[in-house]
């Protein structure tokens, strides 16, 4: 391999993409900070949210940037959110995994990509209730799109009808909840987000996502339940526990699926 892609050695990768998962990861930001408020991604450059002040092209560092400053603008000393340089680590330790797990290969790439939706849209829906359109629709055209490459891990047959079963699953599961509360319980990110994990994990992955994102919304729901922090009513950002259940799946999927196959004697291979 050419000196110039050392850092695509298997050995050295990880390390590799926690350099880059920090810079991608600040990138993140402006993806959760932005889309909910239909801005630009690319223009205006980084600005304190306080003041107005353009960010220093020394202080936009990722976590290090942070850190140096003290956690206050360099202009006006007002707090910035411990939150960025948390996402960005975050991200970094998270594509390090992936990394590690997957290596320099195509489907790695694509998950390292999977990786920074997932989170962006996670922090989204846990502030403002939204997984937009932005960020699934074209993960979802991209992850069946890839479907078609030989030898990928979902072939066509199964990424769409995996992406159209999770999309209707969703759609099945907020009809019954509206009619039960009487009130939306679902909104449609939800579906094309399950959709879009369906066409990327296929049906065993997405049907683990869905598990794994409920278990721990309702684990969440009973503690806030039992904090009288809310009740039965309460909305959860479902898209949030379920892009933490895609996470888990896309990291350690294959084991969890090989020991529940093997506890049911095989029910899901």
């Amino acid at each position: 391999m050419p000196p110039s892609l050392a850092f695509l050695e298997p050995a050295a990768w990880p390390y590799s993409a926690i350099l880059f998962g920090l810079v991608v990861g600040s990138f993140a930001n402006v993806l959760i900070h932005r889309l909910p408020r239909q801005q630009s991604v690319t223009f205006p450059p980084s600005a304190c949210p306080a003041c107005g002040a353009r960010i220093l092209a020394r202080d936009n560092i990722p976590v290090l940037g942070w850190l140096l400053l003290r956690g206050r603008c360099r202009a006006c000393k007002a707090p910035i959110s411990p939150r960025y340089p948390l996402v960005e680590a975050g991200h970094a330790l998270l594509w390090g995994a992936t990394a590690a797990l997957l290596g320099p290969t195509p489907r790695g790439f694509f998950a390292l990509y999977l990786v920074t939706v997932l989170l962006a849209l996670a922090l989204i829906d846990l502030e403002h209730q939204l997984l937009p359109d932005l960020l699934t629709l074209p993960s979802l055209l991209l992850a069946l799109g890839l479907s078609f490459v030989p030898g990928w891990p979902v072939p066509p047959k199964e990424a769409f009808a995996a992406a159209a079963g999770g999309w209707a699953l969703m759609a099945g599961v907020a009809w019954v909840a509206e009619k039960h509360y009487g009130q939306e319980a679902l909104g449609q990110g939800d579906w094309k987000l399950t959709a879009l994990l369906g066409a990327a994990l296929g049906w065993r992955g997405c049907l683990l996502s869905v598990l794994l994102g409920s278990l721990s919304g309702a684990l969440v729901g009973g503690v806030l339940i039992a904090l009288r922090r809310g009740d039965g009513r309460t909305k959860i950002p479902f898209g949030t526990f379920l892009a933490i259940g895609a996470l888990i799946t896309l990291l350690f999927g294959p084991p969890i699926l090989d020991w529940y196959a093997g506890f049911f004697g095989g029910a899901i291979g």
